[in-house]
């Protein structure tokens, strides 16, 4: 029988609050980039020039938004 069991070993309490530690930081950093990202971008304004003759199928069609800054 394994009698070398204790409360404080990376397998009890101790290895589930790293695991913790661990993802609620991947999250917080994740989030983070996310934010700074979408801010970066959020007065990153387009404007789609002659939309009438756009195709719905062109490798061209990107062609058509001239960034407004």
């Amino acid at each position: 029988m394994n009698e070398n069991r204790g409360l404080f070993v990376l397998d009890g309490i101790t290895g589930m609050l790293i695991a913790v530690v661990l993802l609620l930081s991947i999250l917080v950093g994740l989030t983070a980039w996310g934010l700074s990202a979408q801010q970066a971008n959020a007065a990153n304004y387009y404007e789609i020039k002659d939309a009438t003759s756009i195709k719905m199928i062109d490798k061209t069609s990107g062609s058509h938004k001239v960034d407004v800054k």
